[in-house]
């Protein structure tokens, strides 16, 4: 049974809140971390929580993010070198991942 924590957060320039959610669903050996909406930096200390005491393969999946910044990509690209699995990851974020990638050499 996965476990919901909204979170909700005021956009940079106060217009309107945004929101993430984070479902986090354990099964056997393998927990994988669902992220729903905008992905921002101030994010990594919640997702780096939900991390803790997981099982010994972990997943997110990418499927309902609509937005991410620089550093939620380097995030990302960190976690997957880390031998996390990017499940449902767009192609352009995947992409962006390998140039940040590039960059960092």
């Amino acid at each position: 049974m996965g476990r919901r924590l909204p979170i909700a957060t005021k956009a940079h320039t106060g217009a309107r809140p945004m929101t993430l959610k984070i479902v986090k669903n354990s099964r056997g050996r393998k927990t994988t971390i669902r992220l729903v909406g905008e992905l921002k930096s101030e994010h990594i200390d919640l997702i780096k929580a939900e991390m803790k005491d997981h099982r010994s393969q972990m997943a997110f999946d990418l499927s309902e993010v609509s937005l991410v910044d620089v550093n939620i990509v380097r995030f990302l690209g960190s976690c997957q070198t880390q031998g996390i699995e990017l499940l449902h990851c767009s192609r352009y974020v995947r992409e962006w991942i390998t140039r940040e990638r590039q960059v960092q050499r």
